[in-house]
């Protein structure tokens, strides 16, 4: 298996996990899992909501560019069920951890999307 092959089934699982994790620090009860604070403010809300939505598009642009829209979205939703119990399972037994791992898997996953689109690197 090729780099680029590596890197859209890791920038798609690193990108839905993070999508996950920002839908879940947009509510209230996560919120206050990780930071201490009771309320999201709305503002703070809305633009994890945002960022969220974006990961969770990018995560189905890198799916559908290596599959095929058919296969590509198939497999986008068997990511996001992927992203989506990791997140739940690290806000369950260790909030501080989720969203550290959430940021890694961020900036993992960008990186990963980065290298299977076969941008060069400058």
């Amino acid at each position: 298996m090729t780099a680029a092959g590596i890197a859209a089934p890791l920038a798609a699982l690193a990108l839905s996990h993070a999508g996950m994790a920002g839908l879940a620090l947009a509510m209230d009860r996560h919120h206050e899992q990780a930071t201490g604070r009771a309320e999201v403010p709305r503002a703070q809300r809305l633009a994890l909501r945002a960022a969220a939505g974006l990961l969770l598009a990018l995560a189905l642009a890198a799916c559908t560019g290596a599959w095929g829209a058919t296969v590509g979205f198939v497999a986008w939703c068997g990511f996001l069920t992927a992203g989506g119990l990791l997140a739940g399972l690290l806000f369950t037994y260790g909030p501080g951890l989720a969203v550290r791992a959430a940021a890694l898997a961020l900036a993992a996953g960008l990186c990963a999307a980065w290298a299977a689109s076969g941008a060069p690197v400058p």
